[in-house]
């Protein structure tokens, strides 16, 4: 059965602030010396919700079962604790084990939490190690062979040194399952539980993940004993500081469309998503045939490559960073403006992960999906698991394609002029939160006006 937080420290929190008071602060949570030191270091000085309601009860040692979506400061939540309880078992360690283990669908999460916690652990001697696909085996294997406090890996890559012997796990004792969601699109289900079941049995497990379908409730209730759950966005939710829009677009129109809004200024920082790696390293070729500076990840991409992308991205030497979904996941990047939809994902929870790497830490963000009639079933679903109807910010199916001329005979009156620069989206106004659809073709946000009638304007195949 599982256990709620009580919630007594957020109300707590909302008296104190009531009374111009202190807030809580980690040091209330249970985080002391130079653990505390480090996270106010890190810019930590206010626990987030994620991180008020789970710190606690893994301090105690009790299970987690996190729902939270991305950007939410979830890594600090389970990383604290489990740095906490490491510093005080010494520095002895058995050969090839891990103390903790954190798995991560993807090597840019995997890379992610490790750089966090070392930024934590690093007046401490605690020691890490990363096992991953797409780097060399041998490096890794040295690196764990004396034994580490925390190892982080991805599921393909341990499974395989596991199997080899090369690491073992019967002395892991804290396990953490991070976007656990996203493994099972993956596919590294069956992974996580054999991963799992070679763990000490009494084992202390944490489980985050974005949403909860019900395979990975199924996981939870089978790893999980008695667990706190912490959630601190309703599941499948997207974050409140993300103005979302949708335009509808011919798939040949969308390159236009996509040059024509990235000439804007305001689109300072922008990852853009395609739904295949062909598809992404199409969408880079154009975006450099028409002038602009884009890095391109991707599943075929080497880690290196990626990460020298990801470098550039987050120095600002590259402004735009296109992406798959898989190849995006942990994706932490400051700053990020805008978050633009080329196509649809085939799975719908993807679209809240992908609009998470914008307006995070409380900052806002923009999020633009491009929409073809053909993809029409994908944005009803996506609207259905995040609980609202996208606004259409503009539609321009109707207008010609740009690349083939009008065809000729054609009546003068049954071509519509081609528009010279496509809708931009609404720039530094209040977020548009899931405004009605019904009015009439009325503009909106002063700026987009929907053509003809409230079907029409949704551009849903019949």
């Amino acid at each position: 059965m599982l256990r709620t937080v009580d919630g007594r420290l957020r109300k707590k929190n909302e008296l104190n602030n009531d009374n111009n008071a202190k807030p809580i602060s980690f040091a209330d949570l249970g985080i002391t010396g130079p653990l505390l030191t480090a996270a106010n270091a890190a810019g930590m000085d206010v626990p987030k919700p994620i991180q008020e309601q789970a710190i606690p009860p893994f301090l105690a040692g009790k299970d987690i079962l996190g729902v939270a979506q991305t950007g939410s400061g979830k890594t600090a939540a389970f990383a604290l604790p489990i740095l906490s309880r490491i510093a005080g078992l010494g520095n002895k360690r058995r050969p090839r084990t891990a103390r903790a283990l954190i798995l991560a669908p993807t090597r840019e999460l995997a890379v992610q939490i490790e750089t966090v916690i070392r930024g934590l652990a690093k007046t401490s001697h605690i020691s890490t190690a990363l096992v991953l696909g797409g780097v060399s085996r041998h490096s890794q294997v040295k690196k764990i062979a004396p034994g580490v406090d925390i190892l982080i890996a991805t599921p393909g890559r341990l499974t395989d040194l596991v199997r080899e012997g090369d690491v073992i796990l019967s002395e892991t004792t804290w396990l953490v399952l991070d976007e656990a969601d996203r493994m099972l699109d993956m596919g590294f289900i069956n992974d996580v539980r054999r991963i799992a079941k070679a763990t000490h049995p009494a084992r202390q497990t944490a489980l985050f993940s974005a949403t909860m379908p019900d395979e990975i409730a199924k996981l939870a209730a089978s790893l999980l004993r008695e667990p706190v759950r912490v959630e601190v966005a309703r599941q499948g939710t997207t974050a409140a500081e993300i103005r979302q829009s949708v335009i509808l677009a011919r798939t040949k129109q969308k390159r236009k469309y996509l040059s024509d809004i990235l000439a804007d200024d305001a689109m300072r920082q922008v990852i853009v998503f395609a739904r295949t790696k062909h598809g992404a390293d199409r969408v880079t070729r154009d975006l450099e045939r028409d002038g602009f500076n884009a890095a391109v990840i991707h599943g075929n991409k080497s880690q290196n490559a990626r990460q020298r992308a990801l470098n550039g991205f987050r120095d600002g030497s590259v402004r735009i960073l296109v992406a798959t979904d898989i190849a995006a996941r942990g994706i932490d990047v400051p700053g990020i403006t805008h978050v633009v939809n080329f196509d649809l994902p085939d799975e719908a929870e993807s679209y809240v992960h992908r609009i998470g790497r914008t307006g995070r830490n409380g900052a806002d963000g923009e999020a633009i999906t491009l929409c073809d009639p053909t993809e029409a079933s994908k944005l009803r679903q996506v609207e259905r698991i995040i609980r609202m109807r996208l606004p259409v910010a503009a539609d321009i199916t109707a207008q010609p394609d740009p690349a083939r001329p009008a065809a000729q005979g054609a009546r003068d009156d049954d071509r519509r002029p081609a528009n010279d620069e496509a809708p931009r989206p609404n720039r530094g106004r209040a977020p548009n939160r899931a405004r009605p659809q019904s009015d009439g073709g009325k503009p909106q946000n002063g700026k987009y006006r929907r053509r003809g009638s409230s079907q029409g304007q949704r551009g849903r195949a019949a």
